[in-house]
């Protein structure tokens, strides 16, 4: 009786054992993924820097990061950047695989698909950093300065674009209305998403979710954020 007794007890304490273990495993887990915005973003701009020393690491592209993604994702910050061809944000910030939630659109404009793609992110997956990165030369503003009409959708980017335009006109120098055009769009974009009921706007209320703009330089590769 006595030897039963001290089985079941053996058993007993040996599933208590494994399920702390457990326990212990899945809360290291989700500290482990705990991340602040200004940590998130000081990540990005150690990975920036590092692809324009030409040092990048490439950090989580093996075959252990794509099985550990498998079961799900974890990114520590959300990317708003251009459709352009130019600007890759994963190799931009040397960066991996379920690093970075990315959300691409010529001149970052923004519709009902890319903002539920950004809610999702920041809601759902607990993303605490947006940054809407614009990049010189972009395609989609420079098309709206010159040319101020398009064909087809195409005039969907033109229409969100240009009150952009029409303040950089407003304050910049002929010259320099395309270079300022691009920043502002990035700025009107930033608040568009502050402000956008009632997902972000309350996490940006509560002070669980920080966006910020960026600007890429096709020169040298840098990221510069916006103040």
């Amino acid at each position: 009786m006595r030897e039963e007794f001290s089985i079941k007890t053996m058993k007993m304490l040996s599933i208590a054992a494994v399920l702390l273990l457990l326990c212990a495993f899945v809360a290291a887990s989700e500290k482990s993924s705990e991340i602040t915005a200004d940590q998130a973003l000081q990540k990005l701009m150690d990975g920036n820097a590092r692809f324009v020393s030409g040092n990048a690491i490439h950090p989580d592209q093996s075959a252990e990061r794509r099985a550990e993604v498998v079961s799900g994702q974890h990114p520590f910050a959300i990317l708003v950047g251009c459709s352009d061809s130019r600007v890759p944000p994963e190799i931009v910030f040397d960066q991996g695989i379920g690093d970075i939630f990315v959300i691409r659109s010529a001149g970052e404009v923004m519709d009902n698909a890319t903002l539920a793609s950004i809610e999702y992110g920041a809601e759902h997956l607990g993303v605490p950093l947006v940054v809407v990165m614009g990049h010189d030369g972009c395609g989609a503003v420079k098309a709206t300065v010159e040319e101020g009409e398009a064909p087809g959708h195409l005039a969907s980017l033109v229409q969100a674009i240009q009150p952009a335009i029409d303040k950089a006109r407003a304050e910049a120098s002929e010259k320099e209305v395309l270079n300022s055009s691009i920043d502002i769009n990035t700025e009107n974009i930033v608040k568009q998403l502050e402000n956008s009921e009632p997902i972000l706007s309350t996490l940006v209320e509560e002070g669980n979710l920080t966006i910020v703009g960026a600007r890429y330089h096709l020169d040298n590769g840098e990221v510069e954020i916006l103040k």
